[in-house]
């Protein structure tokens, strides 16, 4: 079963590149965030490709569950003691730019989109939530403290941003991609300098943005180290509860909840991509004793890139990469950080900087906790003498019974049961051997 959006939206068919061509700017990834790149810079009059390995949009945007909204969990305090209140101020100036960008965009697209408040909410820590409510006021965001929330977990409360948005992520895509220089089924397998190599042809480049979720190019930037994935699941509930608005679990492993229609939402099960975690089971049976009446319509999977300290990477690829340009580590908040991305990046390759983009800088330090238990899950499952190997980096691959799937503990590639990669970064098929066995 597929997600909401999948089944009810269908997008334009674009042409497979079967020839080589040159091109000033050549975005890799179809997804939200290469789309509105290439978006703004059709507007803008730059010459452009976007090439996708698959179907535009079958991958990340497609799982969403599509709340628009500058309250990233409570970012904003780890930003504070991270970097100071001046970086906690940008991260918030320009998210906020992000969302108006979508109200201005949306009013002439008819892509079910809705003001929400949005809460985050804690079961057991209120500090935290104190915390971010005390970081809000020193950077100049006035939020409510709620203490209590209309959905059926037991909280300490919760942190309120009005006014916010969720919207159907495909009926915007429909509207937005129509007109765009894009080919579909062109698989990126390598780049020569900033010469992109397919199975068909090459794409000769003088700058290139990556925007394949995961980055792809091991050579550069170390995103190997920098970031890991993370599964998460969503069930649509038909005959359940209106919560109006839109909550968030503080913690990764917690639960969500929203509305579209007259179906329900609500996320959760998650775990990092290659280990286990609640997936659906953790839903339905939440589902069963809170709304025993429901109907279950839909279910579906997310993934998510995590970056060491919550912030994206948006900019150069690497300090010794001037012409190459990344956009990663949205942290389940890929609604705005596309935007973002979209907003800096079609900017940088023509020149243009902004002050407030340094926030999101892929070279800032990577001395971070998070990035000692990336290294100690990939020592592990380098270690595995599994035979069943990713070919992104050679990592011992687990069986996710739930999915169906071969999963990479240490980044987060994806196989299906008979070896079809399914999320990056792997960039090659599993051999039949290894997948012969479970």
């Amino acid at each position: 079963m597929g997600s909401v959006w999948k089944a009810n939206t269908k997008l334009t068919e674009f042409p497979e590149l079967n020839g080589d061509i040159k091109t000033d700017v050549l975005i890799i990834g179809g997804g939200i965030a290469g789309i509105l790149t290439a978006y703004f810079l059709h507007r803008n009059g730059v010459k452009y490709v976007l090439v996708e390995k698959d179907r535009i949009c079958s991958g990340t945007t497609q799982n969403t569950t599509a709340k628009i909204t500058f309250q990233h969990g409570l970012i904003y305090q780890k930003i504070l003691k991270s970097s100071g209140v001046e970086a906690a101020q940008k991260y918030l100036q320009f998210n906020k730019i992000a969302f108006e960008k979508y109200a201005e965009l949306c009013r002439n697209i008819d892509c079910d989109y809705e003001v929400r408040d949005n809460y985050v909410y804690s079961v057991s820590d209120r500090q935290k939530l104190e915390n971010e409510m005390n970081t809000l006021r020193k950077i100049g965001y006035k939020a409510e403290f709620c203490e209590s929330i209309p959905v059926p977990v037991r909280t300490v409360g919760a942190v309120k941003f009005p006014n916010q948005a969720q919207f159907a992520p495909l009926k915007f895509i429909a509207a937005i991609s129509d007109g765009l220089n894009i080919y579909e089924n062109t698989f990126v397998r390598e780049m020569i300098g900033t010469t992109a190599v397919t199975d068909k042809c090459k794409i000769h480049a003088k700058k290139v943005i990556v925007a394949t979720h995961f980055p792809f190019i091991n050579k550069h930037g170390s995103y190997f180290l920098k970031l890991y994935q993370h599964r998460s699941y969503v069930i649509a509930l038909e005959n359940a509860q209106n919560v109006d608005g839109m909550y968030v679990d503080d913690n990764h492993k917690g639960m969500s909840f929203r509305n579209y229609g007259n179906l329900l939402f609500i996320g959760g099960g998650g775990h990092r991509t290659g280990e286990k975690g609640g997936n659906w089971n953790e839903l339905q049976s939440f589902a069963k004793l809170h709304y025993p009446n429901a109907k279950e319509e839909y279910h579906w999977a997310a993934q998510d890139c995590m970056s060491l300290d919550g912030v994206p990477y948006i900019g150069r690829y690497s300090r010794n990469t001037p012409d190459l340009y990344v956009a990663a580590g949205f942290n389940k908040w890929g609604m705005t950080g596309a935007m973002v991305s979209a907003m800096i990046l079609s900017d940088m390759v023509v020149g243009n900087r902004n002050e407030l983009a340094d926030i999101f800088s892929p070279s800032r330090s990577i001395i971070k906790p998070q990035i000692l238990i990336n290294g100690g899950v990939a020592i592990k499952n380098l270690l595995n003498t599994t035979a069943r190997r990713c070919p992104h980096m050679g990592c011992a691959l687990k069986w996710n019974s739930a999915e169906h799937s071969w999963d990479c503990a240490c980044h987060g590639s994806r196989f299906s049961e008979n070896g079809r990669v399914l999320d990056n970064p792997a960039n090659g098929d599993l051999n039949k051997y290894e997948c012969a066995e479970k």
